[in-house]
């Protein structure tokens, strides 16, 4: 099985991995570089989602002209 966890644009790869930290510290999430298998699937996904609702506000601010 495929990793499903690729970036799209290779030169934004370091870029998004800092915003997963930074989001992960905002959340108070422990995430460390490398192996994070004692992290929950909760914590986890508190990463990711709240990525995801930022790109989504920064996209909509950008479409809205502001």
């Amino acid at each position: 099985m495929s990793s499903r966890n690729r970036v799209e644009v290779p030169e934004a790869k370091e870029a998004m991995n800092k915003f997963k930290f930074e989001v992960a510290d905002e959340l108070g999430v422990p995430l460390n570089h490398g192996y994070n298998g004692n992290l929950t699937s909760y914590q986890n996904g508190s990463v990711g989602g709240r990525m995801v609702q930022k790109m989504i506000h920064q996209q909509e601010e950008m479409m809205a002209g502001k």
